[in-house]
């Protein structure tokens, strides 16, 4: 377990404070352990945010260049081969090539 040598003071309401100390004893565990918690949970949550936003930015610009390229179907074509292949699912055919 690291150390703990870092001292973090806070300014909160009064029936705030008094409402979580009692629920911390409520739960027989120390106030600073449920707030170390606290924090690296939300720590974790953003660091997965962040994570996320960038798999997406890197997703829509390769998307992007793909149109720029030219490397795309017109929405018309999508939409005619997949009702395509449902009406072939839906008759019982073979899985058509896509």
């Amino acid at each position: 377990m690291p150390s703990k040598n870092s001292v973090f003071t806070m300014k909160l309401e009064a029936e705030l404070h008094e409402e979580f100390m009692a629920e911390a004893r409520a739960c027989h565990r120390p106030a600073a352990q449920i707030v170390r918690e606290f924090m690296r949970d939300f720590v974790r949550s953003q660091r997965d945010t962040r994570a996320y936003d960038a798999l997406l930015h890197d997703k829509v610009e390769a998307a992007r260049q793909e149109i720029r390229e030219g490397r795309f179907s017109p929405s018309s074509e999508v939409e005619a081969r997949f009702a395509d292949r449902r009406a072939r699912l839906l008759a019982g055919l073979d899985e058509p090539d896509l």
